[in-house]
């Protein structure tokens, strides 16, 4: 029986389609799975391994190398706090202190309602709005103790499903085409590089 539900399993052989080699599609059907269950699941890792001809451990060893993938559980949200010097100057410690305070928890904790997800990060990219948080890797802006209470109320009551989807999904726009460039095309292009490569090494070996 597969674990992943219908429409999942409906996307994810889409996403395959997508590329010359099914391999190439491990990390988009992570996130699928992730969008599924908020984290990735043995039993979704050991399906994702069926449907690309691969082990499960390769699923596993990919997944646990990125931020953004979760081989263990997390809340519904990540809330993700940058520490970073930006954000540092601008009072993210002191943001994360309240954080973990308002929230009862310490930073990688979830609270008890299987809710909210603490995370300290390094840098989120976004230093002119310090201290930066994303919450599910969704910019929300800059944030005081004050508006973080109000974030996290937000989050609890479900006020914020329009900006901040589930785990997992990255675009509200399903892909409908892979690769473009014609597969002749490109053999011939990498045979070119060769030849002009072989050629600047045999006329370097001539000049020495």
């Amino acid at each position: 029986m597969s674990h992943l539900r219908p429409d999942i399993l409906e996307r994810a052989r889409e996403l395959i389609a997508l590329y010359p080699r099914p391999r190439s599609a491990l990390i988009p059907l992570c996130h699928l799975a992730q969008e599924q269950d908020g984290w990735l699941r043995p039993e979704a890792m050991e399906e994702i391994a069926a449907l690309l001809g691969i082990t499960p451990a390769e699923v596993r060893g990919t997944a646990s190398f990125y931020d953004m993938l979760h081989t263990e559980p997390v809340g519904t949200y990540l809330v993700s706090i940058c520490t970073n010097i930006a954000c540092l100057l601008g009072g993210g410690a002191e943001l994360l202190e309240h954080a973990e305070a308002h929230l009862g928890i310490r930073v990688g904790g979830t609270t008890a309602d299987g809710m909210i997800t603490l995370e300290e990060a390094e840098c989120l990219a976004d230093c002119d709005r310090a201290p930066c948080v994303t919450v599910n890797h969704r910019y929300v802006g800059a944030q005081t103790p004050g508006s973080f209470d109000g974030l996290v109320a937000d989050l609890r009551a479900g006020r914020r499903g329009d900006e901040i989807p589930p785990h997992g999904t990255l675009v509200r726009v399903r892909r409908s085409t892979g690769l473009q460039a014609d597969p002749a095309s490109v053999a011939d292009e990498r045979a070119a590089m060769a030849e002009a490569q072989a050629a600047r090494a045999a006329a370097k070996e001539e000049g020495s």
